[in-house]
């Protein structure tokens, strides 16, 4: 049966009916695979009674589940989902009446209402030991917007380091503008609590401005590690229903696939928690999700390690870091914790005493590096807080030290000096409560979750009480459970019937000395390569005894030798956890530490954030000189030690400074020396090593983000280039700046900045960048200014360009902000510009550019349907060209280029045009973003040499001669085995 005679379908009467269109089009497709209801339920990963209603018509499907099927069918979405449109005349797929429309806006509210009641506090490790229900604290007190990251893309446009590799912003600003956002942390690190307040802010509609085009939605909060357990992920109409909301049962038919399309907000927590071996079929679910609800808005998290760079670039998402908190946060953090700890204390001698702990934990972090670099998370924050509180100012050492300090402190709850026994009939020692807690955690391990059925943690336990009669002597398994929820103040029961950790942190310290105790050191190893384990085999190292930390890292390394696909994990894991070993044999140590220099130093920033993830033992492995490094690996090896930090990372920094060649001004090494001023304490970091830089006419970028800096850089004078980031006012910005020196000036995120007429007083200054200076409305300040470089970057829309006509010695200009005309002939620039950087975020269509007649590098990151190519192939001059997304069928021959630079996340570049299409080309670059590129296609241009970046594989390697290909980062070869 043709796909016309399926639509016709005379002979069954259904050729004025939409949904018996749409049915007999799926059961047809259906028929046409061979597969069965069950088959296609298994493809599809939904539900029999979905599956069932959909072929036979009894129910128009939502989109989701239309795109799902489509998926399994193997067929395109679109012609399914606009035979659904026609079922559904109205978004909501029902005949919307007074009644049922009342009814919608009724639930609706009083699920926003539910929302916000249910979110709105958090749990907080330690803030009252002696009351279980003042273990919470309120969102509103609680919520601390932490720094977020991302990728300075389309900003370093020609490979000189004219921006930041990283643009970093606090979260509302850093959400602002997005749709769809891959929020990637370590653990404890602060996204939940993020997540929990998007939701209140969104249910409560408190949204601040920043977020304004977020308002008015609808929040679904759907954390994976309670959906993953079900076998397969909800549909729409199922999300209240999986994530057990009371509510679910009152649900209107239809409302949550009338609200996702223009006003849903899904906020899915924890990709990390996913097995790996399902990660794959989250993504589809995602994928399906946003096919089927193309506005909708969405956050997903994970930790970092668990996906790899672009894993949802296909579906334009946005990757953002959640950065350390700084120093100033953690201040924050301490002082608000002590506040809300207050709330609950006993009296005013109660509180006074907090207080003189509070000041006194203020300049203990502040003075103690190893406790600095502890407290950079909100969770670690909040133990150092607890134990310093528990233990009357006196705090452990160590990760290990102050984890095995808090289950101390958490297990016993100090009952004992309160005077409170046994409150539900059972009293257990910490060594019981421990043994226990650990049997949980290790099962939670082995079976790759987060969190379980009631039934299992009893039947756990059940089976633990026979070996432990003291125990089982207070109380069956019921009483056991219910002691350790309330009382151990480590599990919780987050919805009925289910289990988990208060944290992963805790699951894992305990289950490692579980695997340890059973000597399961073979299942660990096995597990190695997953980014689930990581943690635990650390822990399992501290944990173990000196035989079975060197079995540990032995069979680690053995097994990476074995599986190239795994080695680089395996062998850099084994080297970070020498960190946690408290005795090795120097024989096991000297193994570890050949295989992972196989791997060392870094060559890229990914190896290097890789690296500073597996923690300080990594320090011992890197260089103390720059000499007899590659390029490529200078700024690495820095990243590494500055995002580390401590007092080892500090001298680490301070041995590679000093042995830097003399700057050139464009060096990534003295980028990331000046990023990583943040990490360390302001003043003796410009003192010991940015100053021995600051010479010199090409001296490096200074990057200020915080006062504490810029009160610093008066050591720093003559300044020569410097890069603002954050709240400074145009006093602050101007203080310490030379009129006889400053060339290079950046300003990012100063939304105080109205004017620039302190620049004025810089007759110096040769290059300006500005970028999210949104208070700024115009550029007349720098009216008949010598300068030569502008670059401006999402700016205000409402931004006047009028005096670019009064800059008569400006060659480069730079526009990623929304331009005001339809065509670049009505710029107000300069005729004689020879760069020319368009971005993304420009309305103008790239017409017009003709007028530019002495360009020679045009760099174009837009909509490419938009461009005149015909124009752009007519300058005379040009020879440098920059793309994104290059669609190479729709370009004319270009002979005066001689170098292209393209990136993609598709594998669908034409490789084999470019030779036509540039015959005189002599450089090209390639960033494939995950791709496998074949440049078979490129060996007939004589001389041509190639640059290749972030390729999963290269094809057609062998046409070339030896240096004619780079590509980044450099390969590794395997690493030489002992015999």
């Amino acid at each position: 049966m043709s796909h016309r005679q399926d639509f016709r379908a005379e002979g069954l009467g259904v050729n004025d009916d939409p949904p018996a269109q749409l049915a007999l089009r799926l059961r047809t497709l259906r028929a046409q695979r061979g597969l069965s209801m069950g088959g296609l339920q298994q493809r599809s990963q939904l539900g029999k009674t979905t599956v069932s209603q959909a072929l036979n018509g009894t129910r128009v499907p939502s989109e989701a589940t239309v795109v799902s099927l489509a998926r399994a069918l193997g067929t395109q979405a679109e012609p399914l989902l606009a035979l659904r449109q026609q079922a559904c005349p109205t978004p909501s797929g029902t005949v919307v009446t007074p009644a049922n429309s009342r009814m919608m806006t009724s639930f609706e509210d009083r699920y926003r209402r539910y929302v916000a009641d249910w979110n709105q506090q958090l749990t907080v490790v330690g803030l009252d030991l002696s009351r279980p229900d003042r273990q919470c604290w309120p969102l509103d007190a609680a919520y601390l917007s932490l720094e977020l990251a991302q990728a300075a893309d389309g900003w370093q446009v020609t490979g000189e380091a004219t921006g930041p590799s990283s643009v970093v912003r606090r979260a509302e600003q850093a959400l602002a503008g997005r749709r769809r956002v891959l929020l990637k942390g370590l653990a404890g690190s602060g996204k939940t609590t993020l997540l929990q307040w998007l939701a209140v802010a969104a249910a409560t509609d408190t949204l601040p401005e920043d977020l304004a085009d977020w308002r008015g939605r609808i929040p679904f909060v759907l954390p994976l590690r309670t959906l993953i357990r079900r076998g397969r992920l909800p549909q729409p109409q199922e999300f209240l229903a999986d994530t057990a909301t009371p509510l679910a049962s009152l649900q209107p038919d239809n409302w949550a696939d009338s609200v996702l399309p223009h006003r849903g907000l899904v906020l899915v927590d924890g990709v990390d928690e996913v097995p790996h071996e399902h990660r794959q079929a989250t993504r589809q679910w995602l994928e399906a999700l946003l096919t089927a609800y193309k506005d909708m808005y969405m956050v997903v998290t994970t930790r970092p390690s668990a996906v790899p760079e672009g894993w949802l670039a296909s579906q334009k998402f946005t990757e953002l870091t959640v950065r350390p908190m700084s120093s100033a946060d953690t201040r924050l953090f301490i002082s608000r914790w002590h506040a809300a700890a207050g709330h609950s204390a006993s009296g005013d001698e109660e509180r006074a005493h907090l207080r003189d702990l509070e000041d006194a934990l203020q300049v203990t972090v502040r003075t103690q590096r190893d406790l600095s670099q502890l407290s950079t998370t909100p969770l670690m924050c909040a133990l150092i807080c607890a134990l310093h509180r528990e233990r009357r100012g006196h705090l452990p050492h160590g990760r290990m030290e102050l984890y095995a300090a808090a289950l101390s402190m958490l297990l016993i709850r100090r009952d004992h000096e309160r005077g409170i026994t046994m409150p539900e009939g059972i009293q257990l020692t910490e060594q019981q409560s421990t043994r226990l807690l650990q049997r949980l955690a290790y099962w939670l391990i082995r079976n790759q979750q987060t969190e379980m059925d009631r039934a299992t943690a009893l039947a756990l336990l059940d089976d633990a009480l026979p070996a432990m009669p003291s125990v089982a002597s207070q109380g069956n398994a019921e009483q056991v459970l219910e002691h350790l929820i309330s009382r151990a103040g480590l599990i919780r029961e987050p919805a009925a019937d289910t289990v988990d950790f208060v944290h992963r942190t805790f699951q894992d310290y305990l289950g490692a000395q579980a695997a340890i105790d059973i000597r399961d050191v073979p299942l660990l190893v096995n597990h190695a390569h997953d980014d689930q384990w990581e943690d635990v085999i650390r822990m399992a190292v501290a944990h173990a005894r000196p035989q079975e930390a060197a079995a540990l890292l032995t069979d680690l390394i053995e097994r990476g030798d074995r599986e190239e696909e795994h080695r680089p994990r395996l062998h850099l894991l084994a080297a970070a956890s020498l960190h946690y070993a408290t005795e090795i044999h120097p024989d096991v140590r000297n193994i570890v530490e050949q295989r992972a220099s196989a791997l060392l130093p870094p060559r890229s920033f990914k190896e290097a954030d890789l690296l500073a993830g597996l923690g300080p033992g990594i320090l011992d492995l890197l260089p103390r000189s720059t000499d007899g490094l590659e390029n490529d690996e200078v700024g690495a090896v820095i990243r590494t030690a500055a995002a580390i930090g401590g007092d080892q990372a500090y001298a680490v920094l301070q041995q590679l400074s000093s042995t830097l060649p003399v700057p050139n001004g464009y060096m990534s090494a003295d980028h990331e020396l000046s990023e990583g001023w943040g990490n360390f304490d302001a003043h003796e970091y410009a003192q010991d090593i940015l100053l021995p830089r600051q010479h010199g006419a090409q001296s490096p970028t200074l990057t200020v983000r915080t006062h504490e800096q810029l009160e610093t850089l008066a050591l720093l004078k003559p300044i020569r280039r410097i890069s603002f980031h954050g709240q400074f006012t145009a006093a602050d910005i101007a203080r310490h700046l030379s009129p006889e020196h400053t060339r290079l000036l950046q300003v990012s995120e100063c939304q105080s900045l109205e004017d620039l007429q302190f620049i004025r007083d810089l007759p110096a200054l040769q290059e300006i960048a500005m970028s999210e200076c949104i208070q700024l409305s115009h550029l007349d300040d720098l009216a008949g200014l010598p300068l030569l470089s502008l670059r401006l970057l999402q700016m205000a829309d409402t931004l006047s360009f009028e005096t670019l006509a009064d800059l008569p010695a400006l060659t480069h200009l730079a526009l990623y902000t929304v331009l005001p005309w339809r065509s670049l002939q009505q710029l107000p620039a300069p005729d004689g510009l020879t760069q020319l950087a368009l971005g993304g975020w420009i309305s103008a269509a790239v017409t017009g550019i003709s007028r530019f007649s002495q360009l020679h590098t045009l760099i174009v990151n837009h909509q490419l349907d938009e461009i005149e190519w015909e124009e752009v192939a007519s300058l005379p001059h040009l020879t440098e060209l920059f793309v994104g997304e290059c669609d190479l069928e729709s370009t004319p021959r270009m002979l005066s280029i001689q170098r292209l630079n393209a990136h993609s996340e598709r594998n669908d570049i034409p490789i084999h045009l470019i030779p036509e299409l540039f015959p005189n080309l002599e450089h090209l670059s390639l960033n494939c973003r995950g791709w496998t590129p074949d440049i078979t296609p490129l060996h007939e241009v004589r001389g041509l040499r190639i640059s290749l970046a972030n390729a999963l594989q290269v094809r057609g390697l062998d046409a070339f001669p030896p240096g004619a290909v780079s590509i980044h980062p450099r390969p590794r070869t395997a690493p030489a085995q002992n015999p």
